[in-house]
């Protein structure tokens, strides 16, 4: 169950956070939200899966704390086999981060318990597996901190969160992408079992774009399809703000509001001066915050996100008491292209970085090749990758090149950067974690310093990240004493 936070509630909210002033809770206040990673029973299609969730006790999926709440978690591990859970969109210190391909953490076990405590990054964020292919197997969930703002505004929250589905077990589609290569590492693919095929035919030397690596059985909004999407009730001439997280493993969206038109208001959880949009690109991993105002007259609103490069698409309708809710097609009447940076080229941050000459200037190759599938950092998988070497208290900028026929997410651990130039045109756009860097294109992302740590930085395509499209920016000085 995703949570849907209504007007009713975020009032309450305001008020309780007038009663507690701006100070965050200390840590001693905050008491540890039980997290338990699982197993469950989804049914797609008509058919019976077992896949994984994050859930709190009370069934609810993932975690949304109110302002000034701490970020205090007992993750409890009873998904039957290892697992680590990373908060995508946080800047926790750097052995909370949820990984364990630096090796500062470690898998928690079958029936075991790892705890987490820090102040969390306000915004729309989420978690999800960060060990072998469990992500693909639905191993994530929402993770949104609300501002005193937010529950100040008179607004329904909805938090959509997109998923690329397959019966089939995720290791035999990166066997099939690989010819049986593997993922890079050594790491262990946890699984499960039915039905999607490799895709893609050009390697990385052609000039045209490669879509979509694997062909799945279907995408779902908030674990339902279009078949029987989950309906939103919302209120005539009411506000709502979508938060909407792309989950998915190897898919970019089209997101297309349909009938309705909304300001982009945040993007990663950041926020960005209003932008007015109606259909925009989402990569994966990105999340954009949408503020829609619901006509008098009501009625039923899809919101739809199409595949990019393909007709097939998944939603949820946002319907007024007593609308009629019509049928909508799992595929639409026409292809979309490929997801693009027309979006992101209209982005400001409402808060941007302080203007500042950079002390180091870093440029990242982006390299690989549909065949053979194959994906690295300047040459290089992450077995044998080279650290990008920062100094704490640095302005560090990022030329991220891409040399490869296919658009890549690139995310980096730890850090939120502003994106300040594409094909080098400058621009003082969105503050972010996550960025597609188009086939053949470079973006320019800077950042400060101010986390020292390890830090990862890689393609958030599960399948590219698998087969080593990952490296790690590393603060010289840095001992991390395991």
């Amino acid at each position: 169950m995703i949570p849907i936070l209504p007007r009713r509630r975020l009032l309450t909210s305001a008020a309780a956070t007038a009663a507690l002033g701006a100070l965050p809770v200390s840590p001693a206040a905050a008491a540890a939200v039980p997290l338990t990673v699982a197993r469950r029973s989804l049914e797609v299609n008509g058919k019976a899966a077992s896949v994984f969730g994050i859930h709190q006790d009370s069934g609810t999926s993932g975690l949304v704390l109110d302002p000034g709440q701490r970020f205090a978690v007992a993750l409890r591990n009873r998904c039957g086999e290892p697992t680590i859970i990373h908060w995508h969109g946080q800047t926790p210190p750097v052995r909370q981060d949820g990984v364990t391909q630096t090796r500062l953490e470690t898998l928690i076990p079958t029936g075991g318990e790892q705890g987490y405590s820090f102040l969390p990054r306000t915004g729309t964020h989420w978690m999800h597996s960060h060990h072998g292919l469990q992500e693909q197997i639905l191993m994530a969930a929402p993770l949104v901190v609300r501002t005193a703002e937010d529950a100040r505004a008179d607004a329904q929250e909805v938090i959509v969160l997109l998923h690329d589905f397959t019966f089939r077990d995720p290791r035999e589609i990166l066997a099939g992408l690989t010819g049986g290569a593997g993922a890079a590492g050594g790491q262990s693919m946890p699984g499960m079992s039915g039905m999607a095929m490799p895709m893609g035919t050009s390697s990385g030397g052609t000039a045209a774009p490669d879509l979509n690596d694997v062909e799945y059985d279907a995408y779902l909004a908030n674990d339902r399809t279009l078949a029987d999407p989950q309906v939103v009730r919302v209120e005539r001439g009411g506000l709502v703000r979508l938060r909407l997280i792309n989950g998915a493993t190897s898919t970019a969206f089209w997101i297309s509001l349909g009938a309705l038109q909304g300001q982009v208001v945040a993007v990663d959880g950041d926020p960005v001066r209003p932008v007015p949009v109606g259909d925009f690109p989402m990569a994966q991993a990105q999340r954009v915050d949408v503020l829609l105002r619901i006509p008098s007259g009501g009625g039923a609103f899809p919101i739809l996100a199409q595949r990019e490069g393909d007709r097939q698409r998944t939603g949820i309708v946002l319907a007024t008491p007593g609308a009629a809710i019509g049928k909508v097609a799992g595929t639409a009447t026409q292809l979309v292209g490929p997801a693009d940076l027309s979006l992101e080229r209209r982005l400001a941050a409402l808060v941007p970085l302080p203007p500042r000459r950079p002390d180091r200037v870093l440029r990242v190759g982006l390299t690989g090749s549909m065949r053979p599938y194959a994906w690295g950092i300047d040459g290089k998988q992450w077995p044998d990758h080279v650290p990008l070497a920062v100094a704490q208290g640095e302005r560090v900028v990022l030329d991220l090149v891409n040399h490869t026929a296919m658009a890549h997410p690139m995310h980096l651990h730890g850090h939120h950067f502003q994106v300040q130039a594409l094909e080098g045109r400058k621009l003082r756009g969105a503050l972010r974690d996550t960025v597609l860097v188009p086939p053949r294109q470079t973006v320019r992302i800077a950042f400060d310093a101010d986390n020292p740590g390890r830090w990862l930085l890689h393609c958030h395509n599960l399948y590219h990240m698998a087969t080593g499209m990952m490296t790690e920016v590393a603060y010289i000085g840095f001992r991390p004493g395991y």
